[in-house]
This record gives structure tokens, C-alpha cells and sequence, in this order.
């Protein structure tokens, strides 16, 4: 199936293909072998052999091979129609290509840095009791985790206020998070957005909790209501799988654009 560029066939009965371009040549649409690729160069991702396009109307490329084979597996998987809404990893690539709200880094790292004012698992209820007590058992140990994983002090609190977090850990965050590239960010705030925590969110980058534990984690209180009342019928269960391709679809976005030795370096961290 990889034979000198990507080919796959796609249900809709076109043919999907990734080919990569090298930096000096892209204007020529030169396709090259992965093996003799060119550092720094861009995969573009045809169907139909016509070249896929952003909303804003940007040529739709990829950083790396990876990205642009998991893009292509999305678009592989559309059956009699096309479902956008299912495709998260191409709707990321054009918000990171299209940047329709023209932001800069550090403007995407101050809106992630908000969301830790209001983390989710700062949050704490004061009744019923149950409840109080499983928001401690569950949360504190991640809560912790973060805190001695990155020598920062957050807390948790029942005021409406939240906690007061200080700006050395606000500081420490905003380095971290500094020293991920553009495409990367979007993930990230992807991710945070998704799971209203960057606490959690930083859990599954760092590969301490998993998709599905940071899912529950972020759902904790509907969870409990659910134990207690009951669910609605199919619709909970839908929304919990709708979050979960969501923030997994954003985490592996963030891995897949992060820089190999960014990623290696986090990694010997741990």
C-alpha cells in the first residue's frame, strides 16, 4: 500500500494520495520517496488527484508523514457522505493552516492559562457528601501528581472564586507551554477546551493518564448523578464517546506535531 507516495482507496471511490514537497520545489508540485525526502518539506494530500484546500483557501498540508497519513485515514473512512464533524485531525490542520482568529503563540498560551483559573478538578462541591468524597479520591491524586511533576502549588476550593493561583505557577505553565511550536498549541488548547483542565490535559500529554481516565476525571460530577438518577437513554453514553474521539483526536495531534526531540525530552522526564 506505500509505494513511493501514499495511495489509498477511499469508499467514495476516489483515490486518496500524500506525496511530499520539498521546500525549494513546491511551486513545481515535485513528488518525492519518503526515503529521499528533503528535511523541513510538507506533505500535501490529494483527492482525486486534486489538491485538498483549506476553508480560508490555503493549499491543505501536513508538517510530517505521520500527520498527513492519519489525515488521510480520516478522509479513507467517509462512506456514502462526507462527515466533517467526524473529522478532527483535518479540522485541527486547518485551524493551525487558516489561524482564523490570527493569534500568535503567546496569545494561545494565555487563553490555555485561563482555564486553569477554573480547572475542573480545582473545583470542589461542598455537599452531598458522597460526592465531596469522590471528587477527593479522584481528583486530588492528579492534582498532586501535576503539582510535584512541575514544582507548582495550585490547590482546590469550594468558593465560586476558585483558587488562587500564583503567578509563579502560572509562570512555570506558561514556559512549558512556550516550548510547544504553533501546531502543537492548537491541540493543546484543543484539548483544554475539550476537558475544561489543563491539569488533565497536561495528564494525558504526559502519558499519566489515559484518554478514558481523563474523560471520567472531567465528568466526574455527571457521572455521579448518573449513578444515582439514572441516564437518558443512549445519550449519555453519546455524548461520553463524542468527548473521547475529541480529546484523543487532539492529544495525538499534539504528539504527531510535536518536534521528535521536544517529545524525547519530555519523555526522559518522567
Amino acid at each position: 500500500m506505500l509505494k513511493g507516495f501514499l495511495r489509498l482507496q477511499s469508499p467514495l471511490r476516489s483515490t486518496l494520495s500524500l506525496r511530499k514537497v520539498s521546500p525549494r520545489n513546491q511551486h513545481l508540485g515535485i513528488a518525492l520517496r519518503y526515503s529521499t525526502a528533503t528535511a523541513g518539506g510538507v506533505f500535501e494530500i490529494n483527492l482525486d488527484r486534486r489538491k485538498l484546500k483549506t476553508p480560508g483557501g490555503k493549499l491543505f498540508t501536513a508538517p510530517n508523514e505521520a500527520l498527513a497519513i492519519a489525515v488521510a485515514t480520516e478522509w479513507d473512512a467517509q462512506r456514502d457522505t462526507l462527515k466533517f464533524y467526524t473529522m478532527h485531525l483535518t479540522t485541527l490542520c486547518n485551524t493551525a493552516l487558516d489561524n482564523p482568529t490570527e493569534r500568535n503563540k503567546d496569545q494561545m498560551i494565555n487563553a490555555s492559562l485561563k482555564f486553569l483559573e477554573t480547572d475542573t478538578v480545582c473545583y470542589r462541591v461542598e455537599e452531598p457528601p458522597a460526592l465531596v468524597e469522590l471528587q477527593k479520591n479522584e481528583w486530588d491524586p492528579v492534582l498532586h501528581w501535576i503539582e510535584n511533576r512541575y514544582n507548582v502549588n495550585i490547590g482546590s476550593s469550594s468558593s465560586i472564586l476558585g483558587p488562587d493561583i500564583p503567578e509563579a505557577t502560572k509562570d512555570t505553565f506558561r514556559q512549558h507551554l512556550n516550548s510547544y511550536n504553533f501546531w502543537s498549541l492548537t491541540g493543546l488548547e484543543y484539548v483544554i477546551t475539550q476537558l475544561k483542565s489543563v491539569v488533565l490535559t497536561m495528564g494525558i500529554i504526559d502519558r499519566h493518564l489515559s484518554v478514558e481516565q481523563a474523560v471520567l476525571l472531567s465528568r466526574l460530577e455527571e457521572e455521579y448523578q448518573i449513578r444515582r438518577w439514572g441516564n437518558v437513554e443512549w445519550a449519555h453514553d453519546y455524548d461520553m464517546y463524542e468527548l473521547r474521539a475529541r480529546t484523543a483526536a487532539g492529544a495525538l495531534f499534539v504528539h504527531l506535531t510535536s518536534e521528535s526531540s521536544t517529545v524525547k525530552r519530555k519523555l526522559l522526564q518522567d
